[in-house]
């Protein structure tokens, strides 16, 4: 899956545009957060230009590629098999950034001439900020990228070199909160010399903005799904990755970690069925309003306490198992109401999750708390229920979980 990064940079033009000039000029530090794993490619000289608009000075995109997403699927289980085993304690993926770079190198190999620099997407917007020469990136989108050792905090370059890998277009690295730069030139009215943050990951972002204790887990269920706890202080990961395990350990700040249950299936599940439900409507010659179904089938679904039916809901797959689709077993006349089938699928979702990080282990970590957010939970009541009803521990709601948030609370944190 690749994005257009001159329309990413625009919908930023235009967020920072809606901002109040007064408190624009008043910033000093800016903390800057985005998806983690994927890959954009640029050249040093020529990466963005700065422009006049009605808002100020601003920067747009010239010798810039697409961004190669964290949900992007063109290396297939058998493409990643024949690359070089990473010194990480990682497993490699498909989206993550080094193994785009092979299949480019393998498939594409003119395509990268185009290029001398690379990062995540809000590498290149620190990069542009600061007009850094050589692009600076955080352990956190560093780990994310694969080929990384985060306890020397280096890439595999031995490994990487001896395979081919361009390894030139790698980025410095440096610790989460540490300062990447200053704006070369007022941006928005932000003041010309603003102190910019390494880039950081969404993902650390967002529980640092709500993670006050660490006895809280934190449940993010939005398009996918994710469920993390702190592990002890002085916490270091295994040398080599469990490629069946389902627990990541992301680097977080001050050298803690996250153990985090990834699942790529949450709340974009849920839009499958409503769309599917919605396409079959349509077959039979009906119009119904994806919105209005989606009330419909949430409020059938509050109407059934309970549902014998069991759906696994993973359509999407999920890393450690890529090949395990989803499936429905128990099926019984008395279940196969909309209701029903919605209630089953709001329950496989949550279960799916709570499998990958189970209840003993948050128990074992001494979990007493869980912090519930995300899109997907926040407009969904079922699925909350669904919540309550697998995890043994109190689910607090409402919590502001923002990885811009995040983002500003690390470097405010930090001045």
């Amino acid at each position: 899956m690749e994005q257009d990064v001159r329309r990413i940079i625009r919908a930023l033009n235009e967020c920072l545009a809606a901002l109040p000039q007064q408190q624009l000029q008043r910033v000093s530090h800016i903390g800057i957060a985005g998806q983690m794993h994927g890959i954009v490619f640029w050249k040093r000289d020529k990466g963005c230009k700065w422009t006049d608009s009605d808002s100020g000075l601003t920067f747009e995109p010239q010798e810039v590629s697409h961004l190669v997403t964290w949900q992007d699927t063109r290396c297939s289980p058998t493409f990643l098999s024949s690359l070089p085993l990473p010194q990480s304690h990682i497993s490699l993926a498909t989206g993550f950034g080094c193994a785009t770079v092979y299949w480019y190198l393998k498939k594409s190999p003119g395509f990268l001439k185009s290029y001398d620099a690379a990062g995540t997407i809000h590498d290149y917007v620190v990069a542009m900020l600061c007009d850094l020469k050589k692009p600076l990136m955080s352990v956190q989108n560093a780990a994310s990228w694969g080929y990384f050792n985060s306890r020397n905090k280096s890439w595999n370059t031995d490994i990487l070199k001896e395979s081919g890998f361009p390894i030139h277009l790698l980025p410095e690295v440096g610790d989460p909160g540490s300062i990447a730069g200053r704006t070369v030139s007022a941006w928005h009215g932000i003041p010309k010399g603003a102190k910019v943050g390494i880039a950081l990951g969404d993902f650390q972002c967002s529980v640092y903005s709500c993670l006050t204790e660490r006895t809280d887990a934190v449940l993010n269920i939005s398009t996918s799904a994710q469920l993390s706890i702190s592990m002890p202080l002085g916490f270091q990961p295994p040398d080599m990755p469990d490629p069946s395990s389902a627990v990541t350990y992301f680097p977080y700040f001050n050298g803690d970690y996250l153990a985090v249950a990834a699942s790529l299936n949450g709340g974009n599940v849920l839009a499958t069925f409503v769309d599917m439900v919605a396409q079959w409507t349509e077959e039979l010659g009906l119009q119904v309003q994806e919105s209005a179904i989606y009330t419909k089938i949430i409020k059938a679904a509050l109407a059934q306490t309970n549902s014998k039916l069991s759906i696994h809901p993973t359509i999407f797959g999920e890393r450690h198992v890529p090949e395990q689709l989803a499936s429905v077993s128990n099926i019984a006349v008395s279940d196969l109401s909309l209701g029903h089938v919605t209630r089953a699928l709001c329950r496989g979702i949550v279960e799916n999750l709570c499998s990958m990080l189970p209840v003993q282990c948050l128990m074992e970590t001494g979990v007493r708390r869980i912090l519930g957010s995300g899109s997907a939970l926040a407009r969904n009541e079922v699925l909350r229920q669904e919540v309550e009803r697998v995890f043994p521990f109190p689910v607090v709601y409402g919590k502001d979980v923002d990885a811009a948030m995040g983002a500003a609370m690390v470097m405010f944190h930090r001045k």
